[in-house]
Formats: structure tokens, sequence, C-alpha cells
């Protein structure tokens, strides 16, 4: 269903290939069905490919882009996307600028390795993937067992069964705007 909740909204999408793809697509989709307009953010350019086979195009470098182009950002999962954004320095300081400045950030699966590496989930409650339940912990954050979780400006979700909650939570959070506790 479109609406224009997010009209002239710009929403970064974060990731690199091997991405989790419903946890790119369909984000991406609530965005732009919401009238924001999505931007695939990578640390280079060039066809992205999924876990799953999704493709799809980087617009702008990690390296290009800045938090003060966007009024959010969406960290879909996937283990191996995951893996090289938190071993990517452009793409950790992107995404700590958005915490910086107080813009909501979604964050699902396995992205949350990013955010640990960002140093942006101490005294934060969020979810994830099981797994990163200890790496959550031992970096500060308060982790728990659910299909959506906010914290002022911050949605996380565990797995691609939860992106219906995700999303509605994500397309509200952006509608807010800035988060004054949304803070790194």
């Amino acid at each position: 269903m479109m609406t224009d909740t997010l009209s002239g909204k710009k929403v970064a999408f974060l990731l690199t290939d091997g991405f989790e793809d419903s946890e790119l697509t369909s984000p991406w989709q609530a965005v732009t069905d919401a009238g924001a307009s999505a931007v695939l953010v990578a640390p280079e350019l060039g066809t992205l490919t999924g876990e799953n086979g999704h493709t799809q195009d980087a617009d702008v470098r990690a390296a290009d882009a800045a938090s003060s182009q966007f009024d959010a950002l969406v960290l879909p999962g996937g283990v191996v996307n995951a893996d090289h954004l938190r071993m990517d320095a452009d793409a950790v300081n992107l995404a700590r600028s958005f915490f910086e400045d107080h813009k909501p950030v979604g964050v699902i699966c396995h992205g949350g390795w990013l955010l640990i590496e960002a140093d942006v989930v101490r005294d934060r409650e969020l979810t994830s993937y099981p797994s990163l339940k200890t790496d959550l912990i031992n970096a500060g954050a308060n982790w728990v067992d659910e299909e959506v979780v906010v914290d002022n400006g911050l949605v996380s979700s565990r797995t691609p069964e939860d992106l219906p909650a995700f999303n509605a939570k994500l397309v509200e959070e952006i509608a807010e705007g800035e988060h004054e506790r949304q803070t790194a």
C-alpha cells in the first residue's frame, strides 16, 4: 500500500555481497511504498549479489556517503555481508555517523556486527540473530529475544520472519525523524 508517510525522506541501505536478500528487498519496498527514496551504499560500486541470488547495483560508495545526505540508515543482515562490512572502515564510520547525528537506524539479523564495530550498542536494548547475543552483550548491549525492538530510533529484528514488524517500526521511526537520545 502506497502512502506519503516518508515523502521527501532519503534512506541509505548499507551492504555488500552476501546480504540476506529479503532483508534488503522487503525494507526497501516498505520505505519506498511509504514515499521515501532509497539509496544503496556499498564499499565499492558495482552489482552486489545476495546469498539467495538477488542482484542490485550500488548507487554510492561508503567512502563518498555521509549521514548528512540521508534521513535514516538500514543495515540488512547476512553473515558474509555483515562480516565484510565490519572490516570496512568507511562502512563503520558511516554507520557511526548516523548515531552521532541522532538519525534512525534499522538493523536486522547479523547487521548488528557492524554496530558493535562502530561502538554504538553500549547501554542500548536490541535484538539480532541469536548467534550475535554474546557479541552484543560483550559490547555492552541489553540483548532481548523479540521480533522487533525500538530503542530511541534504533530498530532491530532477528530474522526474515520478523520483517513485517521490522518494516512497520522502521517506517514509524523514520517518520518521527531525529531522536535526541540516538547517540554514539
